[in-house]
């Protein structure tokens, strides 16, 4: 896309702020609508956003496949993680009320982090499918 420069431009506009509401969904999550789901798949959308207007290869070059597959894992570690810490700390898996003696504060903490690796994971999962399927049926 190399000869349509509004949409470059556009695109590089927009990209910063839709990672940045990625990244308010995120963290809002816990207080009212969104959370790790919502903004995994927003910020997918917008590093799909970058790829499909700049290009495969630059988009390979900023998240290599390895990087992916790393964060992946450190997603489901971390929602895993959290759930046996819980039961390590002597409570059931994410009973939330050990991590902390505030039970509120413990609440946050646990929704936060189990939040945190859910994003990452779906996040991830979903640039990965889109690199393993685009340019796929590519005449040469």
């Amino acid at each position: 896309m190399k000869g349509h420069r509004v949409l470059r431009i556009v695109a590089k506009l927009l990209i910063p702020y839709i990672l940045v509401f990625a990244l308010y969904v995120q963290f809002h999550g816990d207080y009212g609508p969104g959370g790790g789901f919502q903004a995994g798949v927003i910020f997918a959308a917008g590093y799909i956003l970058f790829s499909l207007v700049f290009g495969l290869e630059p988009a390979r070059g900023a998240a290599r496949p390895g990087v992916l597959e790393r964060l992946f894992a450190a997603g489901v570690l971390l929602y895993a993680g959290v759930g046996v810490a819980t039961m390590l700390l002597g409570g059931d898996f994410l009973e939330y009320n050990v991590l902390e003696h505030d039970p509120k504060a413990a609440q946050h903490l646990g929704v936060l982090l189990v939040e945190l690796g859910v994003g990452l994971t779906v996040a991830t999962v979903m640039i990965s499918i889109f690199f393993a399927f685009a340019g796929r049926g590519k005449r040469a």
